[in-house]
């Protein structure tokens, strides 16, 4: 039977320092990658804002295709740096390069699934009809200088914000599938769909840890995102909104993808207890239960 160890609450913010510890290992390295990461979803909506609408939805069904292979090679980055060596761009290509790139698409599965159900939910809660009446009083709201709440008489409201929740549920437990599914592919032998299973069990069995990672992450981003908007806004300044996003897109996306990846593979040490010794995890130990 596959490993899954049980770890206490607390491994949710180790998994967050460790991907902070790793970008502080080689800030340039990874954080490079991060930002080439950013700059994919950057190109759509630059095309998306000049009117090319067809190309943008090409950019941006390409992005999402290639979303874990990139995924996958900032992972392998984060291990490479975890064992003394540097981060490259050349990383990013490493599930391809190792013939996994099926397996990584995979992933995308749970996802897709998610998002099936949440439009059926949506026409089973809502229905076509008022779904018309929600999209033509959101824009009449949109066209008013002070929104007149009235509008949203006789709407479904609280349905809409029931499905809301449930939807943010389902993406959650989508989540589980490949919280450390990526990692398990890349560096074993193991199949998508066993890697995503064992990923869901992993998540299940440390709902405490993961509870205590995504509160901290959402903090940390709101935090990442402030500094970010006052640099930004001094660029905006210098160069024009087009500077400015530019600027927040890509640091953005420099610090938090090598984080959040980071924190994938500390996780899948600790929860799947991987054979490797990690320098990060000496320096910030994990207490196991399995």
């Amino acid at each position: 039977m596959d490993r899954i160890n049980r770890v206490p609450a607390s491994a949710g913010a180790e998994w967050l320092m460790g991907g902070f510890r790793l970008l502080r290992r080689a800030p340039l390295g990874l954080g490079l990658l991060g930002a080439i990461f950013g700059a994919f979803g950057l190109l759509a909506n630059i095309a998306m804002q000049g009117g090319a609408v067809t190309i943008a939805m090409l950019l941006q069904l390409a992005f999402i295709l290639a979303g874990p292979l990139l995924l996958a090679g900032l992972v392998h980055a984060a291990r490479e740096v975890d064992q003394g060596r540097p981060a490259s761009p050349a990383h990013l290509l490493r599930g391809v390069r190792e013939g996994k790139a099926s397996r990584l698409l995979a992933t995308l599965l749970p996802q897709v699934a998610a998002m099936g159900i949440c439009l059926v939910l949506l026409f089973l809660m809502i229905g076509p009809a008022q779904l018309e009446a929600f999209s033509a009083a959101m824009q009449e709201i949109q066209g008013q200088a002070k929104p007149d709440p009235a509008v949203l008489d006789g709407l479904p409201v609280g349905r809409l914000f029931l499905w809301v929740l449930m939807v943010l549920a389902i993406g959650v437990v989508a989540g589980f599938f490949n919280f450390t599914a990526v990692p398990e592919i890349l560096f074993t032998d193991r199949a998508a769909l066993p890697s995503m299973l064992q990923s869901f069990r992993g998540c299940v069995r440390n709902l405490p840890a993961l509870l205590v990672f995504f509160v901290l992450l959402v903090i940390a981003a709101l935090v990442l995102n402030f500094g970010v908007m006052l640099v930004a806004a001094i660029v905006g300044a210098l160069f024009g909104p087009a500077a400015m996003q530019v600027v927040v897109q890509l640091l953005v996306m420099a610090v938090l993808m090598p984080v959040v990846t980071g924190a994938m593979y500390t996780a899948w040490k600790q929860v799947h207890g991987a054979p490797e010794a990690s320098v990060a995890s000496q320096s910030a130990p994990a207490h196991f239960e399995a």
